[in-house]
């Protein structure tokens, strides 16, 4: 899963940053993304698409890849998602999270990346970067990014849970399994629900 890491570094590139986002499809909460850069390429952990690993696999990875590398994590709240449409703001939440990595850097630091995007959102950036269809299962950065935002999403929503019991986010993290739809149709949305959703708007 090096591959792309290797060949940019190969051309010049002192930093290689993977970029992935969680929880485009859900009726409830943020999207999350993260940037990732690697300091160290082995792990003791399994580094994959996060929707390979199971919860436990991902939560002992993201211990180990807060340890080993740089991130960055950007947040976009449900109500700017319903502002700007859930492409737009998965753009914006992956470029706070680059923002947010390269805020870590020193100056001297902040040139020659090269960003390696999951999939095919295209970045507002002045940084050079490459879209990879599948990303988070042909690029370590990435997949660890992956990771990343998956665990701090499923955290977030964790927490709603206990603000907002009645809904079962510790469950479903916000997708629309149906007690969530069951439970919308009771309940009607929460300041949390992403009202312009199919399954959310009535």
């Amino acid at each position: 899963m090096l591959y792309y890491e290797r060949r940019f570094k190969k051309k010049g590139y002192a930093l290689i940053v993977g970029v992935d986002e969680a929880g485009r499809g859900p009726l409830a909460g943020p999207v999350t993304a993260a940037a990732v850069a690697l300091k160290r390429s082995r792990f003791k952990n399994r580094i994959d698409d996060s929707k390979k690993l199971t919860a436990s696999q991902r939560e002992r990875a993201f211990k180990e890849i807060v340890e080993k590398c740089l991130f960055g994590i950007g947040l976009i709240d449900a109500r700017m998602i319903d502002s700007v449409n859930i492409a737009v703001a998965t753009r914006l939440a992956m470029e706070k999270a680059v923002s947010a990595l390269i805020n870590k850097l020193i100056p001297s630091q902040r040139n020659d990346i090269h960003i390696l995007v999951d999939g095919q959102i295209k970045l507002v950036t002045h940084l050079p970067f490459t879209n990879i269809i599948r990303g988070d299962s042909k690029s370590k950065s990435i997949a660890c990014a992956s990771i990343i935002a998956k665990v701090t999403r499923d955290r977030i929503m964790s927490s709603y849970d206990k603000i907002y019991p009645q809904y079962g986010f510790l469950e479903h993290k916000g997708y629309g399994t149906e007690r969530h739809r069951l439970a919308l149709q009771k309940l009607g949305p929460c300041p949390i629900h992403r009202i312009h959703f199919r399954g959310v708007k009535r």
